[in-house]
């Protein structure tokens, strides 16, 4: 009873600590790219945290499995280094025995990777393309924000107001500058200017006492025009509707459809869990420490197992979905060779030490 609770309490802690930063690491990366995406333009400001939300509800899965390896094998590490695992094994315990706790811990967590993978993931990812797609399919008014220079959804026109709507939805000191197909340019400079919507649910915008100028840049030649009123109907995007790629579909669709692409999405879907699991298996014999070597040499081998481990799993995944690979072969294969590989080392650990098994 002590043995197990200890082993609880010592995972759940160590989880916990390994799932907030590798958290604030995955939050960092998804923010970073967000705002040179939105420095260059490609996305709205206030779209950024949106987007962070869906991009870490897409990669819980990964964070999960990862949480759960580096939490059994920190753990057990330590108690190599600590020489617990010495008393433990010299009162009878074997290294079997650690199966059964790191079972009843992993378990919960893989059934959490499982829906995730199965269902938040996917619904994320629609989300995130749909929530996309409207930002592409703003008007340029929309784009507009105050004291900024934002260029139109076709890169052809540029706009800065420099205070924002008051009263009526008035702006003031408004600047246009548009290129013509004939490679001319246009600037339009106003003190004011408002949206206006017609009867017909058409929208205009409206300046007040401005000057247009139309030339082409290199020459001389510019005309220039004074106006009391200048109304420009604003053409109206419609919705894009692009193809759904297969990881923004649902799971049930992709069991409807069959075709070779939706069973490579699912090959990955399906082994989430079963990856997890058995990566959770595969740290017990992974966490043995040498005194005489170096810390973090059992380290660098479960991260170059956790490596090619996912990589085979993608391998595969990419196998199904050209055709190359039986569904049920590039499912099992991954994770059957890495049952293999645990039950080799846990053979290997405890034929090196028979004083590690249990004592009759």
């Amino acid at each position: 009873m002590i043995f197990r609770r200890a082993l609880q309490r010592e995972f759940a802690q160590t989880a916990a600590a390994v799932f907030v930063a590798l958290f604030a690491i995955l939050i960092s990366t998804v923010l970073i790219r967000l705002l040179g995406q939105a420095a260059g333009g490609r996305v709205p400001a206030d779209a950024v945290l949106a987007l962070i939300g869906f991009g870490a509800l897409t990669q819980l899965p990964t964070v999960l499995t990862l949480t759960l390896f580096i939490a059994v094998l920190v753990s057990l590490s330590r108690s190599y280094r600590d020489s617990e695992m010495v008393v433990w094994f010299a009162a009878g315990v074997p290294l079997t025995a650690w199966i059964g706790p790191v079972l009843r811990f992993a378990l919960p967590l893989v059934l959490v990777v499982g829906a995730g993978a199965l269902f938040l993931a996917p619904w994320s990812q629609q989300k995130s393309a749909e929530y996309r797609e409207r930002l592409d399919s703003r008007d340029d008014t929309q784009r507009v924000a105050p004291g900024v220079f934002r260029e139109s959804a076709g890169s052809q026109r540029v706009f800065f107001v420099e205070v924002g709507a008051a009263e009526g939805g008035r702006v003031r000191n408004v600047f246009v500058s548009e290129e013509t197909r004939e490679g001319g340019l246009v600037v339009i400079a106003s003190a004011e200017g408002y949206l206006r919507n017609d009867a017909e649910g058409r929208r205009f915008v409206v300046l007040e006492k401005g000057r247009r100028y139309d030339g082409r840049p290199g020459t001389p030649q510019y005309r220039v025009m004074e106006f009391e009123r200048y109304e420009v109907q604003v053409e109206q995007e419609r919705l894009a509707v692009a193809p759904s790629r297969h990881r923004a579909l649902p799971t049930a669709v992709l069991l409807a459809q069959g075709d070779a692409r939706s069973l490579g999405e699912l090959l990955g879907r399906f082994g989430a869990p079963l990856a997890a699991l058995l990566l959770a298996l595969l740290a017990i014999p992974l966490s043995f420490v040498n005194p005489r070597a170096g810390r973090a040499n059992n380290l660098l081998v479960a991260l170059l197992t956790y490596l090619v481990y996912s990589n085979a799993v993608s391998v595969c995944q990419a196998w199904v979905a050209q055709g190359r690979l039986g569904f049920a072969v590039g499912l099992l294969l991954p994770h059957v060779l890495v049952l293999a590989l645990l039950g080799l080392l846990f053979y290997r650990r405890l034929a090196v030490s028979p004083f590690w098994r249990a004592r009759a």
